[in-house]
């Protein structure tokens, strides 16, 4: 009992673990509080004494955010920005964030440390500062020494165990690996500005690498063509010479090649809706919670996370092309301010950085994110899922 009782003044809640629930016990003779027990029950109790609500002791945490790739962004990145954003919004709620990634990185708001990864690991850690928990955004060559978790952002398709604290980012994403820990990444409204979600659309739009035939443009403009609306699509070129020679005829297509910041932003307020048949189970996919976040509602295949993600009222799945056509014809009964609203009041950075939060606490309070190492479910040998 004695590593559970913990006498007062204040300066003994050190000795809690961070971020732990706590009980006070109070003594009703006096109405003096003396003791602090994390788990207390009627049992352990003296006659005079009782229970008091229970509170969360604050105890700012120093994260060390860990990625492979340079920060910041400057154009395409989803991982750097996901980081970024979470060391910010970690930051505005008191926490200290570090961050060890590729010499060159820069940060405003953080401690940026040079990660070569063909160094041991553990050595590259900064030593003397304080750190409670590694966040991993990749596998490293040891085990950290330091409490740590790891995002699995992308897909594999190998039978391997992960780490046992693996943190996957949707739903879907975590129940191909046999796990139930995840949390959905989030945006900074800071980047994207003002929706302008009044201002008149004239196109539909797709988001991605178009070089990468499992985000399937293909499939988006002839969809787009068969519906009669123009399509805008940021991320790739007419010519296109990294899957063979590709030409793109179709007038009703204008390519952006890869934009980011502002000048991806404008074209998004000149949209009416997202369109996206990936023909793969999409981890996450922050191009959804962007076009959302304009105003744009999604229409694209039920793969992934967009089912978690894209309920009725905010757009259309299906595997069918003929079907997305017909679903495009209703796009007016969309409401843009209802897909903005929803985006931020469920992926934005400030919810993401409070779930992540909740697994570092767990964590750093000696508790594990899955029962057992998440190992690939099934190994898919499709190369594309069905699109018709």
């Amino acid at each position: 009992m004695a590593d559970q009782l913990f006498p007062l003044p204040y300066q003994y809640l050190s000795r809690v673990r961070k971020a732990q629930t706590v009980h006070l016990i109070r003594c009703l003779k006096n109405k003096k509080t003396h003791y602090i027990y994390p788990n207390p029950t009627s049992d352990i109790l003296h006659p005079t004494s009782e229970i008091c609500p229970p509170f969360r002791i604050f105890t700012p945490m120093h994260i060390l955010i860990v990625n492979n790739t340079p920060i910041p962004a400057l154009k395409y990145g989803g991982t750097e920005r996901v980081i970024w954003w979470l060391g910010k919004a970690l930051v505005k709620a008191g926490h200290k964030v570090s961050y060890l990634v590729p010499a060159g990185s820069s940060c405003s708001f953080a401690d940026v440390y040079p990660f070569n990864p063909s160094l041991p690991f553990n050595t590259q850690v900064p030593a003397n500062k304080g750190i409670d928990l590694i966040h991993l955004n990749h596998t490293v060559n040891e085990t950290p020494l330091l409490p740590s978790v790891m995002t699995l952002h992308g897909n594999l398709n190998e039978q391997f165990p992960l780490p046992l604290n693996t943190i996957f980012v949707s739903r879907n994403h975590a129940e191909r690996f046999c796990s139930d820990s995840f949390v959905h990444n989030g945006i900074d409204p800071d980047d994207y500005g003002d929706p302008a979600l009044s201002r008149s659309r004239s196109y539909i739009h797709f988001l991605g690498d178009a070089a990468w035939r499992i985000k399937n443009v293909q499939g988006a403009i002839n969809v787009s063509r068969n519906a009669g609306l123009s399509l805008h699509v940021i991320g790739g070129h007419r010519f296109n010479f990294n899957q063979g020679i590709r030409l793109t005829f179709d007038r009703h297509v204008h390519f952006h090649g890869m934009k980011g910041g502002e000048e991806k932003n404008e074209i998004l307020r000149g949209s009416k809706a997202f369109l996206f048949p990936v023909r793969w189970h999409e981890p996450f996919g922050l191009a959804l919670i962007e076009s959302l976040y304009f105003g744009c509602p999604v229409f694209g295949t039920p793969y992934g996370s967009l089912p978690e993600i894209v309920q009725a009222d905010i757009g259309f799945l299906s595997a069918k092309s003929t079907e997305l056509v017909d679903a495009l014809a209703h796009i007016d009964a969309y409401q843009p301010r209802y897909c903005h609203d929803y985006a931020m009041a469920y992926f934005s950075s400030a919810i993401m950085m409070r779930s992540y939060l909740s697994k570092y606490e767990k964590v750093l309070n000696g508790y594990t994110l899955n029962t057992h190492p998440p190992v690939l479910k099934e190994i898919q040998y499709e190369k594309f899922l069905p699109f018709e």
